[in-house]
């Protein structure tokens, strides 16, 4: 209980908290450029979609990779900053979506990165916090994500935000109804899924010096997440891999001494994920696992909802875990060693 009260105080913990209300804000005042940008992806029928980000910016954007590429067809695909501030390569991305994600929208190299997409003729949108950043300001279209002020270094309502723009043009662009449903009950759902109690992951990762963090399609991008909070707050060795691709070598070193945790949707790739976790499970590894049906595996419980609004939920549970961790872990989560709110790369 003293660990947990002790969560509540930090600045992470309340600023996650805000997520389903920086969702149901961006919703209630952005709704109508995010369909004018679905409606402009229409007329251009764009024959790819770029993404550039950092950090947990870029995590939104590898979910943003899988949503395009399997609610849309429209290749995707991740640019590194570098192509374009250090290596000053051109492009032709006529007829070409360049999306840049940025809490700040200050970073030097996301910068150089957007303009030099629009100099080689792509539409360049931003998905930006900050509303009067430089990012925000030189983008061809600017989506405001709504999170407000985040002093924890840790992003959390931040990413959540993102990710929630991101469905809700796809969406958008896609004129689904199913989606479009899903996006609006958003907000409640999330305010559930802060409720859900991850106790006993906390418990049983409270020793542990490492672990992988595992996830496949619209899960990858969470898990990468995750393995990135469990590094930043709790000093965890946290690897986060592709459920598929974790098969191909790094397999090889884990033990029973290193538990994993999973992120399994309700969608095409659950069958694949729950192969893998029982797989995994019946070797005696412990697996933790968000959704799913498989057997063997711890379960962590998850609210059910539209395959891609499951991985935010799971997300914003899995945040709450995080706080709590760390905390008991001894750390603080709002000081992680070495790091900065806004690190700007060049």
């Amino acid at each position: 209980m003293i660990a947990a009260r002790a969560a509540g105080e930090t600045r992470m913990f309340r600023e996650a908290a805000e997520a389903p209300q920086r969702v149901r804000e961006q919703l209630a005042t952005h709704a109508g450029q995010i369909e004018a940008l679905g409606e402009r992806l229409r007329r251009l029928r764009p024959r790819a979609l770029i993404t550039c980000a950092r950090g947990s910016s870029d995590h939104a954007a590898t979910f943003a990779r899988y949503l395009v590429e399997t609610k849309m067809g429209v290749l995707t695909a991740s640019s590194p900053p570098s192509i374009a501030s250090v290596y000053a390569v051109r492009r032709d991305l006529s007829q070409c979506v360049f999306l840049t994600v940025s809490q700040s929208g200050t970073s030097p190299d996301l910068l150089a990165a957007a303009s030099a997409a629009k100099a080689d003729g792509a539409l360049v949108v931003a998905l930006v916090n900050a509303e009067d950043s430089p990012l925000a300001a030189s983008a061809d279209v600017r989506i405001p994500i709504c999170a407000g002020l985040e002093t924890s270094v840790a992003a959390t309502k931040s990413f959540v935000a993102s990710l929630s723009a991101i469905v809700h043009l796809v969406a958008q662009w896609r004129r689904d109804p199913a989606l479009l449903q899903a996006v609006r009950e958003l907000p409640a759902l999330l305010c559930a899924a802060w409720q859900l109690d991850w106790q006993p992951l906390v418990d049983s990762l409270v020793p542990a010096q490492q672990l992988y963090v595992l996830g496949r399609g619209l899960g990858l991008g969470i898990a990468e997440e995750a393995a990135l909070k469990l590094k930043e707050t709790c000093g965890l060795h946290a690897q986060a891999y592709s459920s598929a691709e974790v098969q191909h070598g790094p397999i090889a070193i884990l033990d029973r001494a290193m538990p994993i945790l999973m992120f399994n949707q309700n969608d095409e790739a659950r069958p694949g994920i729950d192969q893998s976790a029982q797989q995994l499970a019946a070797e005696g590894l412990r697996v933790w696992m968000a959704g799913g049906t498989a057997a063997g595996v711890e379960r962590l419980p998850t609210p059910s909802a539209h395959p891609a609004i499951e991985p935010l939920l799971m997300i914003q549970s899995f945040y709450r875990a995080a706080v709590l961790l760390a905390v008991t872990r001894g750390l603080d989560p709002d000081r992680p060693r070495r790091l900065q709110k806004a690190t700007l790369t060049l």
